[in-house]
């Protein structure tokens, strides 16, 4: 006999009262094609049928709560979609070097990794190793430790430089 297994809601977001669910005596309204303002909650729930739309309470907790004149369909992609908007802003930006990497190319590549930091990107600068090289494994983390010092202005390092394979890597996040 098979166990059942229990499902988790789709949604882990918010839970916004709508319509009957909401329990206060008196509500502000704000919205579109609605007059802004404090209303009794039967009027705003009369509104919302004559309209053919939901009743939603954005605020529970001001005083008096404030709710919103909307298809409930349309509030939850738009929060999803606003929450997706602030997760797509942050990208993460790769520089390469090898252990033999030279001075004038490093300056190169820092006003770069400072371009991407004040825009507010993550820095990932990575040391490839190929072949023998490996055996240049501290030439490569002062060549890191050097570049992250450089950048120390404008971003810190979120992990010291660690060997991923047969490359080395840091990871820098801009200051705010």
């Amino acid at each position: 006999m098979k166990k059942q297994s229990r499902q988790k809601p789709k949604d882990k977001g918010k839970q916004f009262n709508i319509n009957r669910q909401i329990r206060a005596v008196e509500i502000r309204l704000v919205g579109d094609n609605v007059e802004n303002g404090v209303i009794n909650t039967r009027e705003a729930l009369k509104l919302a049928n004559k309209l053919d739309l939901d009743l939603i309470e954005i605020s529970p907790n001001a005083k008096p709560p404030v709710c919103k004149i909307m298809e409930h369909s349309k509030f939850i992609y738009e929060l999803k979609k606003k929450d997706k908007d602030n997760q797509k802003n942050q990208k993460i930006k790769e520089i390469r070097f090898t252990p033999n990497t030279d001075e004038h190319d490093l300056e190169f590549k820092l006003k770069h990794a400072i371009n991407f930091l004040e825009k507010g990107n993550l820095v990932k600068a990575s040391v490839f190793f190929k072949g023998r090289m490996i055996k240049y494994k501290e030439q490569g983390e002062i060549i890191l430790l050097k570049f992250v010092s450089e950048l120390s202005e404008y971003g810190s390092a979120i992990t010291l430089p660690k060997m991923e394979g047969s490359r080395m890597a840091v990871t820098i996040k801009p200051k705010k």
